[in-house]
């Protein structure tokens, strides 16, 4: 027990917090099995959580490995909680065929993270979602056709950079290096190919700027 501002005040006992415990589950049973309608109109999955979801079930350093052994239990279109975020996972190629090419309008959306949409208000390519996201990449690919993608004249710009690529990861001889950079570089590359029709040297000071910026 503890005085403090002049009450008595008395630390909970462990019946308590047992009995708070208790409450809690009886509630999360209760709650669970009203939803039961609910949840029967949804693809089957493990049982979760309260706030934790199935997070307990996956392994977190692989958690496609976890996915892979519930699809063999659950079929290939299951339902797992990853803590309060409700997520239908699609396994086998069959599976996500279907639904991203035969039904692509139906699962067109993409789920965008509410701080980042609240941020810049579905504006721009990254973080757009429902139709403003379906308008801004039909504008980006038709554009991006123009400059050649998808063509033989892009396929042969990205052959002729990693060829300087190639290059660059023969120099060090076998010993290990950072391969960050090198990438960036062939990546910007490519796009001041199909934009300008000009390449850089990797030691070329312009690129680093252009990388940079």
């Amino acid at each position: 027990m503890a005085l403090m501002g002049g009450l008595l005040l008395q630390a909970p006992s462990t019946v308590t917090l047992l009995g708070a415990v208790l409450f809690l589950l009886v509630f999360y049973l209760f709650f669970s099995g009203s939803n039961s309608e609910e949840q029967g109109k949804e693809p089957p999955g493990p049982r979760p959580l309260p706030l934790l979801g199935n997070m307990l079930q996956l392994d977190l350093k692989r958690p496609y490995c976890t996915l892979c052994e519930l699809s063999k239990k659950y079929g290939s279109i299951f339902t797992i909680h990853f803590g309060p975020k409700k997520v239908v996972v699609l396994a086998g190629y069959k599976t996500v065929k279907q639904a991203l090419i035969n039904q692509a309008e139906e699962f067109g959306d993409r789920d965008i993270t509410p701080v980042f949409y609240e941020f810049n208000h579905g504006h721009g390519i990254l973080f757009a979602k429902g139709n403003s996201w379906k308008e801004k990449r039909l504008f980006a690919l038709t554009n991006l056709r123009d400059f050649g993608m998808g063509k033989k004249l892009s396929k042969e710009k990205i052959l002729k950079e990693i060829h300087y690529l190639i290059e660059v990861y023969e120099k060090p001889e076998g010993k290990a290096f950072d391969t960050t950079q090198p990438v960036i570089y062939a990546v910007a590359n490519l796009i001041s190919a199909i934009v300008y029709g000009s390449r850089f040297e990797y030691t070329d000071q312009n690129l680093h700027l252009m990388h940079i910026k």
